[in-house]
C-alpha cells in the first residue's frame, strides 16, 4: 500500500474512532467522591473551603462573611499516553492490531481520573488538606455547641487496611476535588515533515489531558485503619455527625457510603447486610449506609 495523505486521513479517522469507542465504554466512578471544579488558567484558589455560620436573626445591620485570606491553591498537571505506528506496518496494510490498541488508550485515557482520585484517599494520612494539617487528621479545627474553637478527628488509628466513612449526598461538595483544565483529546503527528516521522519513519497517535485531583471538605469524611467492626463504624458515624459551625449550629454531616477496597469488601457487607452479627444479636448498622467497593483501593 502506497502511503498518500489520503491514506493517513483516513487512518487517522478510523483510530479516532477506535479511541472515542473505547473511551466510552468507561462509566467514570470519581463522581461519587469528587466535586468538579471547571478551570481556566494553571491554578485555581479555593479560599472559600471554610466553614460559615449558620443563619442568624437580622438585628442591626448584617454581619458579612468574607473568604480566608490565606487561599489553598490547586495547580494543574498535564497527562499524555502516546502510541507509535509504524510505517511499514501501514504500508504492509498490517494494521488490524492498532484499533484494538486504541481502544485500550481509550479506555485508559477515560479511566485516568478515577485513578487519580480515589488514589487519593490513602495519601491522606500524611498529605496536607486546604488546612495545612494531614487531610486524615486528629486536629482539625472545629466548634463545639458552646462555639468554642476546638480540635476535631476524622481519623482512627490502626495498624489494618483503610477504609472510609463519608457524606455524599451533595451534589456541591464532595471530600475530594476533580479539577478540570482539558478534557482528554485525541491528537496526532502523521505530516511527512514532522521530526519523529522524518527520522523513525513513525507516525504518532496520542492523547493529551490537563487536569488534577485534590483534597477538598474533610468534614465530609472518616478514615479508619483499624479493623471494620460494629465499635469502630459507630465511632466514624458519631465523629462525623457532632461536628458545628463556628455559631454552635450543626453542620449536618451524615454519614451516607461505607467505602472499601476489595480485601474488606466482605467485612463491610456482613456489617452492612447481614441480619445478626452473631450468636442472634441483631446488626443495627445493617443498611446504615450504602457500600462502595472501588478496585482503585486495597
Amino acid at each position: 500500500m502506497q502511503i498518500t495523505p489520503q491514506i493517513l486521513t483516513a487512518l487517522s479517522q478510523g483510530f479516532n474512532a477506535a479511541f472515542r469507542e473505547g473511551f466510552g465504554s468507561v462509566t467514570p466512578s470519581w463522581q461519587q467522591i469528587a466535586m468538579q471544579i471547571n478551570s481556566n488558567s494553571n491554578a485555581e484558589n479555593y479560599g472559600w473551603m471554610k466553614d460559615l455560620p449558620g443563619m442568624r436573626e437580622w438585628i442591626g445591620q448584617r454581619v458579612v462573611l468574607n473568604l480566608e485570606s490565606q487561599a489553598a491553591q490547586i495547580v494543574n498537571k498535564r497527562y499524555e499516553h502516546t502510541i507509535g505506528v509504524k510505517a511499514d506496518d501501514i504500508a504492509d496494510d498490517n494494521l488490524g492490531i492498532y484499533a484494538t490498541i486504541l481502544r485500550q488508550q481509550g479506555e485508559i485515557a477515560a479511566r485516568h481520573p478515577d485513578d487519580l482520585v480515589w488514589g487519593l484517599l490513602p495519601q491522606g494520612f500524611t498529605v496536607p488538606g486546604f488546612d495545612g494539617k494531614a487531610f486524615f487528621s486528629a486536629d482539625h479545627s472545629s466548634h463545639d455547641r458552646e462555639k468554642k474553637e476546638i480540635s476535631w478527628s476524622n481519623m482512627q488509628v490502626g495498624t489494618g487496611t483503610p477504609w472510609y466513612l463519608a457524606d455524599l449526598s451533595r451534589n456541591y461538595m464532595k471530600p475530594l476535588v476533580f479539577q478540570l483544565r482539558l478534557a482528554p483529546q485525541f491528537t496526532q503527528k502523521t505530516k511527512a515533515e514532522d521530526d519523529h516521522v522524518f527520522l523513525h519513519d513513525e507516525y504518532l497517535y496520542g492523547v493529551k489531558a490537563r487536569y488534577t485531583a485534590a483534597f477538598g471538605f474533610h468534614q465530609l469524611v472518616f478514615a479508619s485503619q483499624a479493623d471494620l467492626t460494629p465499635d469502630n463504624y459507630e465511632a466514624g458515624r458519631i465523629a462525623l455527625q457532632t461536628q458545628y459551625r463556628p455559631d454552635g449550629s450543626p453542620l449536618g454531616v451524615r454519614p451516607t457510603h461505607l467505602i472499601v477496597g476489595p480485601s474488606q469488601e466482605a467485612a463491610a457487607r456482613r456489617l452492612l447486610e447481614a441480619e445478626f452479627i452473631r450468636a442472634g444479636q441483631t446488626n443495627i448498622w445493617r443498611g446504615s449506609a450504602q457500600l462502595i467497593v472501588s478496585p482503585y483501593l486495597v
